[in-house]
């Protein structure tokens, strides 16, 4: 059995808590089991310089973790985003404007902050997931105020980890699952089941195509239950 007693199919605990920030226009506690994620979407009206004149909006990201997120403490990045999370906070970017026609959000600007304040595996996928919430309030509140006419979400987007650990396929990674894998995957998918984006690597062995299938339906099922969950807690048939 998994930490916590788990299945192989099973998520962690999932929390999604909507209007967890009273000044932002969106936000959401996301929760995948110790992992805990504060998503706030902020709205503006104005778009970046080189989108100025093309009557659109644009949907971009910062992701940072609090220092003692981690079991050891990480230094802040005060100066600029390291590496890895420049990475991260362009696939959360990405992965928003995927389900958002941007036409619709005219000369509006809407940035999605992600803060880890507690760290156990799992965080991009968490910020994706809980960035959706943040980002479909933050559109509800535009559209109430009239600032738009037609809501640009297209359908739902979350995201799952999956990965080989000790030969079983597994979804919803932990830490020390994650950092003991042979294949490490990470899944992005809409609600009608299409591919955004898919991070894997193998950390050892190659693996094969089979292996590759049988993770991307762990996902599938794992995102539709995550969907579900963010319907819920937005009161969305």
């Amino acid at each position: 059995m998994r930490n916590n007693n788990r299945e192989n199919n099973q998520l962690r605990n999932i929390e999604l808590i909507p209007g967890f920030n009273p000044y932002a226009e969106g936000s959401c506690l996301v929760k995948y089991g110790n992992t805990h994620v504060i998503c706030t979407a902020s709205v503006e009206e104005k778009v970046p310089n080189w989108l100025k004149g093309q009557n659109r909006g644009w949907i971009t990201a910062e992701y940072g973790m609090l220092p003692r997120a981690n079991r050891q403490r990480t230094p802040r990045e005060l100066k600029q985003p390291s590496g890895r999370t420049h990475e991260i906070q362009r696939l959360i970017g990405r992965s928003l404007r995927a389900v958002v026609d941007l036409e619709q959000l005219k000369d509006i600007s809407i940035c999605v902050d992600c803060d880890v304040i507690q760290a156990d595996g799992g965080t991009r996928v968490a910020s994706i997931t809980g960035g959706f919430v943040a980002l479909y309030q933050a559109i509800q509140y535009l559209l109430k105020d009239k600032k738009i006419k037609k809501n640009p979400i297209k359908e739902f987007v979350a995201a799952v980890s999956c990965d080989i650990f000790h030969g079983s396929k597994i979804i919803d990674v932990d830490y020390d699952e994650d950092s003991n894998a042979q294949v490490d995957m990470n899944f992005v998918l809409t609600e009608s089941g299409r591919i955004v984006e898919i991070q894997g690597t193998a950390e050892e062995d190659p693996f094969e195509e089979a292996e590759f299938g049988e993770l991307m339906k762990l996902a599938k099922d794992g995102i539709k239950q995550l969907i579900a969950k963010q319907k819920e807690v937005l009161g969305v048939k």
